[in-house]
């Protein structure tokens, strides 16, 4: 079963290695001492469920080995779908590593076309979605879920590079919120688990 240094699991977070020696001497994360030294190894299995209960970004590299580790989520998270609307790869990727680990149910478009078939037929939850794409904009695309009486339900985050007059723009047409590239990780999480509290408050 593969392991991974304290140094590996800083690197992997961007963080000092001496939080991670605080994050296993606090009990968050989970680590073995070697027999007869001092180091410690964390189990990569451990490591992914603390990452997914600490909702930090997955490391892409892990997102296929993250999968087959089942970690506890509210009930909320696991029954919450999410769009996911961008034509730049790496911004989807950086999405993906963010709502990934806190255990939300994605899919991906790379256009608005995609963007309306997957809006129609997967009815999500929230979508995610970038105004400045190649053929159906974002603005286009916000127009059309809500021109849609059975999308009403549907929040939706705009998260795009463009100015504050367009942002502004795409709060008129009926964005939920509005989050600027590039986005703070905290942020983009804190603003979905929001707009899904708000739709399921209204739901009730």
């Amino acid at each position: 079963m593969k392991t991974l240094k304290p140094g590996e699991i800083a690197a992997y977070c961007d963080v000092h290695h001496r939080t991670v020696s605080r994050w296993i001497a606090n009990g968050q994360l989970k680590g073995h001492k070697l027999p007869g030294r001092g180091n410690y190894r964390v189990l990569l299995d451990d490591f992914i469920r603390f990452l997914q209960q600490q909702q930090m970004p997955m490391p892409q590299d892990l997102i296929d080995t993250s999968q087959s580790v089942q970690t506890p989520v509210p009930h909320a998270m696991l029954s919450a779908r999410i769009l996911v609307i961008d034509d730049e790869m790496a911004y989807r990727n950086a999405i993906r590593r963010v709502l990934f680990g806190a255990g939300y149910q994605l899919d991906f478009a790379a256009d608005g076309f995609q963007a309306g078939v997957k809006i129609s037929t997967g009815k999500p939850d929230l979508v995610t979605l970038d105004l400045s794409m190649p053929g159906l904009d974002g603005f286009e695309v916000l127009s059309f879920i809500r021109q849609q009486p059975e999308l009403a339900a549907v929040r939706i985050l705009v998260i795009s590079g463009l100015g504050p007059d367009e942002l502004a723009k795409a709060r008129a047409l009926g964005a939920d919120a509005t989050l600027p590239k590039p986005f703070d990780n905290e942020q983009l999480l804190q603003l979905v688990q929001q707009l899904l509290r708000t739709g399921a408050d209204n739901a009730e």
